[in-house]
């Protein structure tokens, strides 16, 4: 996610028409590492977190694409790491959940916090908040909390006051989201989890892509930049530090199937001879 202090920092890279354009077709070759987001990216956004639907092709399709790229895919997302694999079941690839707070380098592999768990300083009040106020949404979390107010669109700007004053007593940061406010811990950003990636053998000296929708993914898009990759943003147009944009979850699914279509059968990215590791046309 991306703190709000960051808001006007964000590079942009948008084209006098006032879009990006495409992603280029992602050739599997030599060092290539893509990290995906998971609502809005892979998923549709749906009105409860629990109420998402995914598509029964999605396991197999990240695991045959992480196959391809030899270990080099991650998911990086908003969600804990519990609820990912409640939703996408033993998937045998590496993740960061609860915005990085939580780092799994491999599945198996014994989960690393980043972060210091949330206090109930934070938690407490914010739950009687969502309770007081028309029974919101909350997602708990080890290092964060969301209050998701959709369907109550008028309580941003009272749920985002009182965020930003526990954010400020407790050390903590604050996520603007779609329809949802987090109170984060330091730690708890994609950015740092893909760094922390990236210092890994598998993944070092990758070029590597992140592919996300909301504004919690700006942390990410600038991280990849840092390492000479670049950010897909999905969904509608909007300021952003990302290169390249497709219009939707179906966009991002077939973007990433095209990638095993070009890829030789039975072959990593490692075993194919040449290639820069950029998406190329």
């Amino acid at each position: 996610m991306t703190d709000e202090s960051e808001g006007l920092k964000l590079a942009l890279h948008t084209p006098a028409q006032g879009d990006l354009p495409q992603p280029p077709p992602l050739r599997t070759l030599a060092q290539t590492a893509i990290f995906l987001d998971f609502d809005g990216t892979l998923v549709d956004i749906a009105a409860r977190p629990d109420a998402v639907e995914v598509a029964h092709t999605l396991p197999a399709l990240i695991e045959r694409l992480d196959a391809v790229l030899g270990g080099r895919v991650a998911l990086v997302s908003g969600r804990a790491l519990a609820a990912l694999d409640g939703m996408l079941g033993p998937l045998d690839v590496a993740m960061a959940g609860s915005h990085g707070g939580e780092f799994r380098p491999a599945a198996g592999d014994e989960v690393h916090p980043l972060a210091d768990p949330l206090p109930e300083g934070i938690a407490g009040p914010l739950a009687r908040f969502a309770r007081d106020n028309g029974d919101l949404i909350v997602e708990r979390k080890p290092f964060s909390m969301a209050v998701h107010y959709r369907g109550h669109a008028g309580m941003r700007e009272p749920l985002l006051a009182m965020a930003r004053d526990l954010a400020e007593d407790h050390g903590a940061g604050v996520k603007d989201g779609k329809m949802v406010v987090e109170v984060v811990m330091p730690g708890s950003d994609k950015g740092s989890a893909v760094a922390k990636f990236m210092e890994m053998p598998l993944f070092a000296g990758a070029t590597p892509y992140f592919v996300g929708d909301d504004v919690t993914d700006e942390d990410a898009f600038r991280a990849v930049e840092r390492f000479g990759g670049g950010g897909i943003l999905v969904g509608a147009m909007r300021r952003t530090a990302a290169r390249w944009r497709l219009d939707d979850v179906r966009a991002v699914h077939a973007w990433l199937s095209d990638a095993l279509e070009l890829a030789p059968p039975g072959k990593t990215d490692d075993e194919m001879a040449g290639g820069s590791g950029e998406p190329t046309g």
